[in-house]
């Protein structure tokens, strides 16, 4: 597991209802993808904990505080799930699946961050109550576009009633 925790001098900071920095779970097996959003939200507007796992398992061990994820100091409950589809160990469509059906984990928003834009992969996510559905552009300008436009709209311009 990645984490950056890179408060950010004169940025944007998304904060949740307590005040402290949000806490962004990313699940990606890509290194590279990881490290573009990574650099994003470090570099440009976002202050904020970027947890990172690699596979589906990981991911659900983190969410339901399992194995080197049981302490939640280290392993903070999110307040954003950015979530591959197409993941080692576990799918990322079974991560959505059981997240939503968690009570206490349903009420995180989850963002799918894919490269596909099957309508049938859509169709599934939305159906397991995905909030978003987002297609990695192959340009890496639309990319980083993307990835700004993401980071404000869940961490800046939405807002929770918790």
């Amino acid at each position: 597991m990645t984490i950056v925790n890179q408060p950010i001098a004169n940025k944007m900071k998304a904060t949740d209802m307590k005040g402290e920095p949000a806490v962004i779970l990313l699940v990606e097996d890509d290194p590279a993808h990881a490290e573009i959003v990574r650099r994003n939200f470090v570099n440009f507007r976002m202050a904020n904990r970027l947890m990172h796992v690699a596979d589906g398992q990981q991911a659900l061990d983190y969410l339901f505080r399992r194995g080197e994820f049981q302490d939640p100091d280290k392993s903070p409950r999110p307040n954003l799930v950015l979530l591959d589809l197409r993941l080692p160990k576990v799918d990322g469509l079974e991560v959505l699946t059981a997240i939503k059906a968690d009570a206490e984990l349903a009420r995180i928003p989850v963002v799918v961050l894919t490269t596909s834009a099957a309508e049938v992969d859509m169709a599934k996510a939305y159906g397991n109550h995905a909030n978003s559905y987002l297609v990695k552009p192959v340009d890496f300008p639309q990319f980083l576009k993307l990835m700004d436009a993401l980071g404000y709209y869940w961490l800046v311009w939405n807002q929770y009633p918790f």
